[in-house]
């Protein structure tokens, strides 16, 4: 059992605060993402909980106990660096038994540990190699077998995979992804990569500006992003947001987007809510994700006319920029569905898909069909 927990945790370099009060429990055999920008602490945090950064507030907790006051060579975790970080005069068996001999491990036991973990990562026929004959992604799957081989209490990976190629990247998270599965280990993972966060997290934990946006599972943060920052730096392309006018017109709710000369219909069911929002809120804006726009090439009852401004196809499907007014939308559509730029054709939000924000502090207001 290796639960990792963090309370109230601080720290600065110089007047600058990096982290702020984050608060976050990992249970045992979990596999967190720490996803955010550059420079918003989440290294710093993997760090902190690695040893190899002091706090100045708060307390790490590893099973129970805290370990703030203990050196990195005693939290017994393991940390993978993006950069791999091998001895280029030893092979990749010395790379892997290198923890184990520096405990005074004996030979036969060390040997018995290092053929297991490279037939695990399955570089059981790179074993006699020096590094500079591997590839990139064998030389991290080395990197990551050293600090398997001492069966840590966690592991914890600072963007292992991000100096790869995009196909060994993709094969790469396949790889930590299965290795979490038949070691279960407690795994903490640092990246900027919103698609590597996505498919390899049980939860994904956000951070801004040293600020703990949200924490959640893929689903979650996708589907129910509790903030515009949120909104907007999880999914590919990121979610629309506008600033909307919500009026009820003869019984009919529309959203009209800022400029935009024609507003979206919404059901009746969220007027009451909608109107509250407003009053209480004021501005309100309006988030969509682009499979939430729908698109159609003929005119439709609820659809407004649109341009096709910007076609992308991605092979499976295109990326659709829609100009209304001085607002672009981007919508998803089926491959060759919209045959050319500068087509006139007709969109509507699907409401089940439409989440409303607070303009002036960013936060979701809940609001959903």
């Amino acid at each position: 059992m290796t639960q990792i927990e963090l309370r109230g945790i601080e720290k600065y370099f110089g007047a600058v605060q990096v982290i702020k009060d984050l608060n976050l429990s990992i249970a045992d055999g979990e596999f967190i993402v720490l996803l955010g920008q550059s420079g918003c602490g989440k290294t710093t945090t993997l760090r902190a909980i690695a040893g190899l950064e002091s706090i100045d507030v708060g307390d790490i907790l590893i099973d129970g106990q805290p370990v703030q006051h203990l050196k990195a060579s005693d939290r017994d975790i393991a940390f993978v660096f993006q950069s791999f970080s091998l001895y280029p005069h030893m092979s990749v068996y010395e790379n892997i038994a290198f923890p184990l001999r520096a405990t005074g491990r004996d030979r036969a036991s060390m040997d018995e540990e290092v053929r297991a973990v490279a037939k695990t990562l399955q570089i059981s026929h790179l074993l006699s190699r020096k590094p500079s004959a591997l590839s990139g992604g064998d030389m991290q799957r080395v990197a990551i077998g050293r600090a398997l081989v001492r069966r840590p209490k966690a592991m914890l990976m600072d963007e292992p995979i991000g100096a790869l190629d995009a196909k060994l990247r993709e094969e790469m998270r396949a790889e930590i992804k299965r290795l979490h599965i038949k070691q279960g280990s407690t795994t903490i993972y640092v990246t900027h990569d919103q698609v590597e966060a996505m498919s390899l997290a049980d939860r994904i934990v956000i951070m801004h500006e040293g600020v703990l946006q949200q924490i959640g599972s893929p689903s979650e943060v996708y589907g129910h992003p509790s903030n515009l920052f949120v909104a907007q730096f999880v999914g590919s392309p990121v979610m629309n947001v506008a600033e909307t006018t919500v009026s009820d017109e003869g019984g009919q709710l529309s959203a009209k987007l800022r400029g935009a000369s024609q507003g979206f219909e919404l059901p009746s069911a969220l007027s009451g809510t909608l109107s509250a929002a407003k009053a209480e809120n004021g501005n309100l804006t309006l988030g969509v994700r682009p499979e939430g726009v729908l698109v159609a090439r003929e005119a439709r009852e609820g659809f407004i006319p649109v341009e096709a401004h910007i076609i992308e196809p991605l092979g499976s499907h295109d990326i659709v920029d829609l100009k209304l007014g001085d607002q672009m939308l981007r919508a998803r559509t089926k491959s060759g569905f919209v045959p050319q730029a500068g087509t006139t054709v007709w969109a509507r939000i699907d409401p089940a898909q439409a989440h409303f924000f607070n303009t002036a502090t960013g936060m979701s207001l809940g609001i959903r069909l």
